[in-house]
């Protein structure tokens, strides 16, 4: 497995990065033996950079962690944080909290469920309207001094909040939503992070298992797969996206590739600073994933795959209405 850093400031990682929330919640059920063996076999390819939140499944997903590493080597994982989000007893969501008394608590929390006495990249998920991002970044700076936390990260921003908190404390890598059909981080979020040495974690490559080959008209979610709501996988929109995938899959096919390798290789191919989150919760998915690294894309594959399946092409947004309002990184 290369290797890639995440920006200037950050830490060494793999190329490919694993993301742990599909084990513990939003996809519907997921095997817990079977999500702890495909952790232990990312960690056997040379992945390392395992990327988790402590209100994925209210907690659940960080003990999963845990019990994934125990008898591991910690220093050879690197443990990536989302904090923020309020959750009810039903999965609910009640917003977001990062004052710097709920950011210390929250981190207090995750230590001990993980079982680790540090952090190596913690963020908040969200930020909220009424805490300014300096005063966020502050209070992990705060935490990074003490030993608690080693890097500093943020997720879903737009670039001009990003300047505002790089310039408080440097910041390792901004998490945001970069996909073939969600490429609204290249307009400015992209190059400003470059010009700031700020790395890339690229979540939602395969668009949640959308543009991943796999997913089919008329294959039905249930009520805990939080799919269901999203309007890119709706009507007409799914019948358009899913056009984009045949597209996709003609080029794959040429390549004696998968959908869903072609579409990590062209993540992993944005540059050096990109590193691409797959969130597999099997290991014959991760397997497949892992073959992504092996992908070269040449200028005739890059120049088809555009034709194929242009910026804008997607149909609907990546979250719906209320969620989109929510996001700092869709403010202009």
């Amino acid at each position: 497995m290369e290797t890639r850093t995440l920006g200037t400031f950050g830490p060494t990682v793999s190329a490919l990065g694993l993301g742990l929330m599909g084990m513990s919640d939003l996809y519907g059920p997921a095997d817990e033996a079977e999500s702890i063996a495909t952790i232990h076999a990312a960690l056997d390819a040379g992945i390392t950079l395992l990327d988790t939140g402590d209100f994925y499944g209210m907690g659940h997903n960080e003990m999963l962690l845990r019990d994934a590493l125990r008898g591991r080597n910690r220093d050879k994982a690197v443990i990536s944080v989302k904090f923020g989000a309020l959750r009810d007893v039903d999965g609910g969501w009640n917003g977001n909290d990062v004052r710097p008394v709920a950011i210390k608590n929250f981190l207090a929390y995750t230590l001990r469920r993980l079982g680790t006495d540090h952090v190596d990249v913690y963020r908040p998920a969200r930020l909220a309207p009424d805490v300014p991002v300096e005063e966020v970044v502050g209070t992990l700076a705060e935490l990074v001094k003490a030993g608690h936390v080693r890097h500093i990260g943020l997720s879903e921003v737009s670039a001009e909040t990003l300047r505002r908190a790089h310039a408080v404390h440097p910041i390792s890598d901004l998490q945001i939503e970069y996909s073939l059909i969600s490429r609204a981080p290249e307009a400015e979020i992209l190059p400003t992070a470059r010009e700031l040495g700020v790395g890339i974690t690229a979540y939602g490559v395969l668009s949640r298992g959308l543009i991943s080959g796999h997913w089919t008209a008329g294959r039905e979610t249930t009520g805990t797969d939080f799919r269901s709501h999203l309007p890119r996988f709706a009507g007409a929109n799914l019948d358009r996206n899913l056009a984009l995938v045949d597209a996709l899959r003609a080029i794959a096919e040429a390549r004696g590739v998968t959908v869903a390798q072609i579409a990590i290789a062209w993540v992993l191919a944005r540059g050096e600073t990109v590193v691409p989150l797959i969130g597999a919760r099997r290991r014959d998915r991760l397997t497949e994933a892992l073959g992504a690294a092996d992908v070269t894309l040449t200028a005739t594959d890059l120049a088809a795959i555009e034709a194929a399946v242009p910026a804008d092409a997607a149909a609907g947004s990546r979250y719906d209405e209320a969620q989109m309002a929510f996001l700092d990184s869709e403010r202009s």
